[in-house]
């Protein structure tokens, strides 16, 4: 089966044609430079397989594009008026520097930063959000935010701005090792807390991020958990590294629920300086992190009982939920399906999916008061109420993987400083050699 689509080239990143060629259980996407010659990356290993995953949507255009379609797909986003999405995440990095030197960073953090963004601009980039595409969910990026004195300030800010939902992510350093932190953070109205967290073993640690972190990242788990903060714990899921680990996350973050509101796997990405090509076995898919979830688990949690998204791109990501049950276990909330249904508006997913993230991935409320014991149903439902543990994984795009129909459906935007809301993925974007489409390039966007 081939798939027709357009892609970049990983050299020059000029707008090529690419197509989806499924051998067996394998997809890859296969494309060719008339400069720079032909590329094939593997996106997709196994089942459910890469056709049958699938939940079109009725596209949406941005409210107020802030840029016209003149070079096309990815060279005029801000958003452009052919995007299909609504922004359900703004990503707002606050600031470029970092504690950390992680090679597997998106944004090459800590290298030259230049000045924080001020409370000031800061207010700006809330009202452009705003203009573009309606108030949504804010996640507060870098670099790593803690860096920032005044962070309670800006989330204080974005909530008096009328944002509902507001999220940290953070690798948790300052939040453990600084009592008094995470309830400041709570006070100025904090939501959640998008925690990087690779492993329940410090090896992984040194070989993800240079050094042991795990006592760390327990310390800022107890911290935000006594202050009130929901907490997502966020792997980057490296073969060879800690794709054997998965099930030992997700038993961790079931003793700690409903501290723990859900875990989000996110699949390596390759930005940055790759001279050669990363090798397919240096990749893991969507469907190998469900079909691993059911192993490590021992068939709790099943491949099938993962679903496509009803907000992004189809094969950006899955998701499904589980209720943590009194000994710790796993029981399915059953959903819609969801593979094959009938087109829906984008935006119909985008609401939704700024709604459960803004119920479920905020701290818990205490349990329903129920009279007597009640029956099994009642228990089940207000264990449901209080330990809902979501667990997603999405598969970002990098310039050997790049599928520009995946990117027009794109709805997590990065808020470049100079006001536009651009796709993570083009954000992100970088050629084998290290070059940029969008990120530090304020001024405008490269010209292919």
């Amino acid at each position: 089966m081939n798939r027709a689509t357009e892609s970049v080239c990983p050299v020059c990143l000029s707008r090529i044609p690419a197509r989806h060629e499924t051998v067996g259980g394998d997809t890859f996407l296969v494309k060719v430079c008339p400069d720079h010659g032909a590329f094939r990356a593997v996106v997709w290993r196994g089942d459910p397989g890469f056709r049958e995953w699938s939940r079109p949507k009725i596209p949406s255009r941005p409210g107020t594009p802030f840029t016209k379609v003149e070079q096309g797909c990815p060279f005029d986003c801000g958003l452009c008026e052919a995007h299909r999405q609504h922004s359900c995440t703004a990503v707002m990095e606050v600031t470029w520097r970092c504690d950390l030197g992680c090679p597997v960073c998106f944004a090459s953090s800590g290298v030259d930063a230049p000045p924080d963004p001020s409370p000031e601009e800061f207010g700006m980039l809330l009202d452009r959000v705003v203009e573009a595409s309606g108030y949504c969910n804010i996640q507060l990026s870098g670099g790593e935010p803690t860096m920032r004195d005044d962070l309670p300030g800006l989330v204080r800010q974005a909530k008096s701005r009328g944002f509902g939902f507001v999220q940290l992510n953070t690798n948790g350093i300052r939040i453990g090792r600084e009592g008094g932190y995470a309830s400041a953070l709570a006070d100025a109205g904090l939501d959640s807390v998008f925690l990087q967290f690779d492993g329940t073993r410090d090896g992984i640690y040194k070989a993800l991020r240079g050094r042991p972190l795990l006592e760390r990242k327990l310390a800022a788990i107890r911290a935000l958990a006594e202050a009130g903060i929901g907490i997502v714990l966020v792997p980057t899921v490296v073969p060879g590294i800690n794709d054997d680990d998965l099930g030992a996350i997700i038993r961790f973050a079931a003793e700690n629920s409903p501290a723990v509101r859900g875990v989000h796997f996110q699949p390596v990405s390759y930005f940055g300086r790759y001279p050669e090509p990363p090798a397919d076995a240096q990749r893991i898919t969507l469907p190998e992190i469900m079909n691993l979830l059911e192993e490590q688990s021992g068939g709790v949690m099943r491949a099938s009982h993962f679903q496509p998204p009803g907000c992004e791109h189809s094969h950006c990501s899955c998701h499904a939920n589980y209720v943590v049950i009194e000994d710790g276990g796993l029981t399915r909330l059953a959903g819609n399906g969801g593979c094959g249904c009938k087109p829906r508006p984008a935006s119909e997913g985008a609401d939704r999916a700024k709604a459960f993230v803004k119920r479920q991935w905020a701290a818990s409320g205490p349990d329903l008061p129920m009279a007597g014991s009640g029956d099994d149903l009642d228990r089940f439902i207000n264990r449901a109420s209080s330990h809902m543990l979501a667990v997603s994984a999405m598969a970002f795009q990098d310039c050997w993987t790049l599928d520009l129909e995946r990117l027009k459906g794109c709805c997590i935007h990065s808020v470049a400083p100079d006001g536009r809301l651009i796709p993570f993925c083009a954000y992100n974007l970088t050629s084998q050699r290290g070059e940029t489409v969008y990120r530090g390039k304020c001024d405008g966007p490269v010209r292919a």
